[in-house]
């Protein structure tokens, strides 16, 4: 067996000490694995996929700590297979020079199967929850108009309007295990917090108090949403439960905004103001005594995101322009700032952020992996794509 080491760690095997009986034994291999920021990618070498399979599994691997090596010489593991018709594909250990699978995939697009091939690669090599058919809800706005709510694959493709409002949209936020969302819409007139069910078509208004409701937060078991509202005056959290009863108010500070749920359920964190300054901070779901959380060295957090195995918060960086951060949610690792960006939202492996960056009014979705830095864009929806929430 072979023992992996972090990132900050690199251990050469020379493939001759293994004995393993072939003539290009003397090759050495850097074997990588999972550490924190600044982690190098397992590097992998492709051949025979060509096409679309190739950029998805390009895509899909990038954002989940690959690099791709222009020979199998320089490659951790290699991936052979075919898109004539359907898409076959193995993984082969190029340490052990062992077969860990090969499979056939049908029954869907080639996307579909290049993606489902991809999530086992990186649950083979990873252990991480598949992403390949999850789906992203997003903002996109064109330059006449207010914007729509839109859903998509998580790499952008296959991209549909959910609302026809013609009226300001904000905020998408999935129903846990779900085709459904919670999203603000000023399409009566007022800024109102929308269920809808992408299913059946079915949308029902649950917060419409007087002045703003928006920001939805769905609990990680789906039974309560954390909302912002201002209808006792300052925008504070609130919470009720999905059908818009048991409503109760869970802070009172001067200008709260962008809760999140942990995911035990037991604490929303969002961004505050005190003594006149941003930062985050968390409460008990319940209501209770409010804790300031550590971010040392980055003014100005907002847009907090807890990810979904409990260890990170990823958020906002509001300076001169806007860049994604990420810490521990226990406080022991201090915020590092990854990328440019804002709106983080985890995917359900706890490892990959989609996020908007760009100019105003040409916003554009990215997918990041965390721990290597490493981004790609999403293929663009018909305007300025932003606020984007990943489906889990």
């Amino acid at each position: 067996m072979i023992e992996f080491l972090t990132s900050t760690k690199r251990l050469t095997l020379v493939l001759s000490v293994f004995a393993l009986n072939f003539a290009q034994a003397q090759t050495e291999l850097n074997v990588v694995k999972t550490g924190n920021f600044g982690e190098k990618p397992i590097p992998v070498f492709m051949e025979g996929l060509t096409g679309e399979a190739a950029s998805v599994l390009n895509f899909d691997l990038t954002v989940q700590g690959f690099s791709f090596s222009s020979s199998p010489d320089g490659a951790q593991y290699v991936i052979k297979g075919s898109s004539a018709g359907s898409v076959t594909g193995s993984l082969t250990d190029n340490v052990a020079r062992k077969v860990l699978f090969s499979r056939a995939y049908n029954g869907a697009s080639e996307r579909r199967q290049a993606h489902a091939f991809a999530d086992d690669i990186v649950h083979e090599i990873r252990n991480l929850k598949p992403i390949g058919a999850t789906k992203i809800a997003f903002k996109s706005q064109s330059p006449s108009g207010n914007g729509e709510i839109y859903v998509a694959d998580f790499d952008g493709y296959g991209a549909q309007a959910v609302t026809s409002d013609r009226a300001i949209v904000a905020k998408p936020a999935w129903m846990p295990h779900s085709m459904a969302l919670f999203y603000t819409s000023y399409a009566r007139g007022n800024p109102d917090i929308f269920y809808h069910n992408l299913s059946t078509g079915q949308r029902r208004v649950i917060a419409s108090y007087s002045g703003l409701n928006t920001s939805a937060a769905v609990s990680p078991d789906g039974s309560r949403v954390a909302m912002i509202l201002s209808k006792a005056g300052s925008p504070n959290v609130w919470v009720c439960n999905t059908d818009g009863g048991d409503l109760r108010r869970v802070t009172k500070g001067a200008e709260d905004s962008s809760p999140c749920w942990s995911p035990d359920g037991q604490w929303i964190c969002f961004a505050a103001k005190m003594n006149a300054r941003r930062v985050l901070a968390k409460v008990p779901a319940g209501g209770g005594e409010v804790q300031r959380l550590p971010t040392s060295g980055v003014a100005n957090p907002t847009e907090p995101d807890w990810s979904p195995d409990g260890k990170w918060i990823a958020f906002t960086r509001q300076a001169r322009d806007f860049d994604i951060c990420v810490m521990s949610a226990d406080g022991s690792i201090s915020p590092v700032v990854l990328v440019s960006g804002q709106d983080p939202s985890w995917s359900p492996n706890s490892r990959t952020l989609v996020y908007n960056h760009g100019p105003a009014g040409r916003q554009t979705l990215a997918v990041l992996d965390v721990f290597t830095q490493q981004t790609r864009d999403c293929r663009r929806a018909p305007g300025s794509d932003s606020e984007p929430a990943w489906q889990r």
